[in-house]
């Protein structure tokens, strides 16, 4: 039995393909396959059902490829050991972020980092929380940018800082001449919302429940972006709420149209989430340091009511 064998049986497992599994690991299927053969062969039983198509794990091969991921991660730590004894920075490290947060927070701290840290390579992918928790889970990704609190038992969580929700009302609804705004003073039944799948949507809708105002059928209108939702409110199709970051590059006329929620103000917590075992800690603290650098000047919200963004019953 082999680590390179093991890493062919995870391949499978992800991919339900031979062929495709072949080409993530950057071998000729021939040989992908004759080395899972031989760790069956050795084992004496079957990983894989063949005969279904795609290929299914066989009961004990669900448990075996549990097993290989730890064995395959924590041999991959081996590396991580040793660099971060040497205190050297660098190497492959792969980070998701949730798409209401990426347009905003990486160009704000990319630039900062690469200069600083030029020997860590970077892979940014972005991915909804439900996809993070499972890639972190799977030693796909290294650490995450989500909102929190997830409540994940081996996920770990850095808060990097607090990001109020921001009205943004038209002229003409009975809340625009408003200073600042409450809850009770949103037009329920016309908010517009992004698509479901994101957990600015759920932080939305667990403020809205939590202050009982809210039957989740009033929203009609759900878009991809927030430039999209900003555009329908300024046609009259209805009211929204966005992050507080993504205010800052709005045009001064729709920075007029913003309304500030009164003291606590409710919020989203921004966090670094990495696996509890998680070696890499040297470049995520990097990380974590230079984030809190060039956000602590943009924002620095204390009086605020954290909004779960994990969808409420």
């Amino acid at each position: 039995m082999t680590i390179t064998q093991l890493y062919y049986v995870l391949a499978v497992a992800e991919h339900k393909n031979f062929t495709l599994a072949a080409e993530k690991c950057f071998v000729t299927q021939p040989t992908l396959s004759m080395q899972i053969q031989k760790l069956e062969d050795e084992l004496k039983i079957q990983i894989f059902d063949r005969t279904k198509k795609p290929i299914q794990l066989t009961e004990i091969g669900e448990k075996i490829v549990n097993q290989a991921k730890n064995i395959v991660n924590e041999a991959g730590r081996i590396t991580d050991i040793v660099e971060q004894q040497k205190g050297y920075i660098g190497g492959e490290f792969k980070i998701g972020i949730i798409p209401t947060v990426m347009p905003t927070l990486l160009p704000m701290f990319l630039g900062n980092f690469i200069k600083k840290y030029p020997k860590v390579n970077l892979i940014i992918e972005e991915h909804t929380t439900e996809e993070i928790i499972k890639r972190l889970k799977n030693g796909h990704l290294d650490c995450a940018i989500a909102a929190t609190p997830l409540e994940e038992e081996n996920l770990k969580e850095i808060v990097l800082y607090y990001e109020p929700f921001v009205a943004y009302i038209p002229e003409g609804n009975s809340s625009s001449e408003k200073t600042e705004i409450e809850i009770s003073d949103l037009d329920i039944e016309n908010i517009l919302l992004l698509q479901d799948g994101h957990c600015f949507r759920d932080g939305i809708l667990n403020l809205c429940k939590n202050n009982k105002y809210l039957n989740e059928n009033h929203f009609q209108i759900e878009s991809g972006s927030f430039e999209t939702l900003i555009k329908l409110a300024d046609e009259g199709l209805g009211t929204t709420l966005l992050p507080y970051l993504h205010t800052l590059d709005l045009n001064e006329k729709n920075k007029s149209k913003l309304k500030h929620f009164k003291n606590p103000k409710p919020a989203r917590e921004v966090s670094l989430i990495y696996p509890k075992n998680e070696l890499k800690i040297h470049i995520i603290d990097a990380l974590r340091a230079v984030i809190s650098g060039v956000v602590r000047g943009a924002i620095a919200f204390s009086d605020v009511e954290i909004i779960s963004p994990k969808k409420q019953a």
